[in-house]
């Protein structure tokens, strides 16, 4: 997906309205998208267990990034922004009626196509991931994909900065346990 793809809701008289609002150029704005793209749609992947609903939550975060004031601060400031209008939309998303579960999605939504070794160890996880706690696996995935410090995750999340450290400890403690179920599991 282009930059260009992530405002198809603005016609043509809601241009005007939205470039009066964007203190970021087409070209600032088409930089920061390719370089926050496609790690906020592997977190909402990896996190809901839909790309579907990846795609659909990262184009909506994007559109509300765009309407906000927040494009006016740095880069990293931004990019914190756009992953916590992302895990807003994707609680939301949660608490409306459920009418599948994650264990209806298929398993090759986990898998990953490229080769790294980052990549073949989160393939790995995968299934792992799938029996956890959608909070456990955002906390993960903020972390450990992303980087994110405690701080981070917790402005992210909305949750304290203390509360973070203690569901990270609980989260990984929560994968340990899964990965040597899994294992032993092979190995019979």
């Amino acid at each position: 997906m282009t930059w260009q793809q992530v405002l198809p809701r603005f016609g043509d008289g809601d241009t005007a309205m939205a470039d009066a609002a964007l203190p970021m150029d087409n070209e600032a704005f088409a930089g920061f998208y390719e370089r926050s793209a496609r790690p906020l749609w592997a977190y909402l992947a990896r996190v809901s267990g839909n790309a579907a609903l990846a795609d659909d939550l990262m184009q909506e975060s994007f559109v509300r990034f765009l309407c906000s004031a927040q494009m006016a601060r740095g880069e990293v400031d931004c990019r914190r922004y756009l992953f916590r209008v992302a895990t807003n939309l994707m609680r939301d998303h949660w608490r409306q009626a459920k009418t599948t579960s994650i264990e209806d999605v298929a398993e090759e939504v986990f898998a990953v196509k490229d080769g790294s070794a980052q990549v073949e160890a989160l393939t790995m996880l995968g299934p792992a991931m799938a029996q956890m706690r959608p909070r456990d696996k955002q906390i993960l995935w903020l972390a450990h994909a992303e980087g994110y410090s405690h701080k981070e995750i917790a402005e992210i999340t909305g949750l304290g900065s203390a509360s973070v450290r203690l569901l990270l400890f609980r989260a990984r403690r929560r994968m340990a346990e899964l990965l040597r179920e899994g294992s032993s599991r092979r190995a019979l």
